[in-house]
């Protein structure tokens, strides 16, 4: 699997923090329930790489992905637990061919031109623009449009579902990333059934005309 392939699966990745465990699979139902099958799981918490494999082992028709991953060791953990791809806050060479090395599709972080070079050098080039709205969001992908025409991104950061079909309209957007749809007090609550509708939600999102 390529990682640009994940954006045949829906306009938004969610990016998800689990606290408890307990929680990882019935979240990860509500979401695919919604027809978000791509899911985001961030090494945030200290039971973020349990919930990945819950994830994996509970929910197969879920693709389980971890975020967050910043080192050779966190990749590697990763895909100890079943995760099918990796998303990185930055970029560095070394994660780069690690993830390469042990076979897990990485998307890689980038923030400035520089970092694009970067990655575009070891052969990466679908980045994640973060935090993207802190750096610029819509008019800074505009202007990467030019040197890095074929380059292409998942603003992720400050994104939300009413400014998710803006960045979609871009042509060098081809999918968003997005906290909004695990809000902290839906998971506290278990309102499974609130983070479905959110899931619809956003499966419905289409890019601004």
């Amino acid at each position: 699997m390529s990682t640009l392939d994940l954006a045949n699966h829906g306009p938004v990745i969610p990016v998800i923090v689990i606290n408890k465990v307990e929680d990882a699979v019935p979240m990860a139902e509500a979401l695919l329930e919604g027809g978000i099958k791509v899911l985001e799981v961030t090494l945030r918490t200290p039971v973020a790489l349990q919930a990945m494999e819950a994830i994996a082992k509970a929910v197969p028709d879920a693709i389980v992905g971890a975020g967050t991953v910043r080192n050779i060791r966190d990749a590697q953990n990763c895909k100890d637990v079943g995760c099918q791809f990796a998303v990185s806050p930055g970029y560095t060479s070394e994660l780069g061919r690690a993830a390469r090395e042990i076979g897990l599709p990485l998307l890689p972080g980038v923030s400035t031109g520089s970092e694009i070079m970067q990655a575009n050098a070891d052969d990466y080039y679908f980045l994640k623009l973060f935090p993207a709205v802190a750096v610029g969001g819509i008019n800074l992908l505009k202007g990467f449009a030019g040197p890095f025409g074929d380059v292409k991104f998942c603003p992720t950061g400050g994104v939300t579902v009413e400014s998710a079909p803006q960045f979609l309209a871009l042509p060098n957007v081809v999918v968003c990333g997005g906290t909004w749809l695990t809000p902290a007090d839906a998971v506290a609550r278990k309102d499974w059934a609130h983070i479905t509708k959110l899931a619809r939600e956003a499966s419905a999102i289409k890019a601004a005309a």
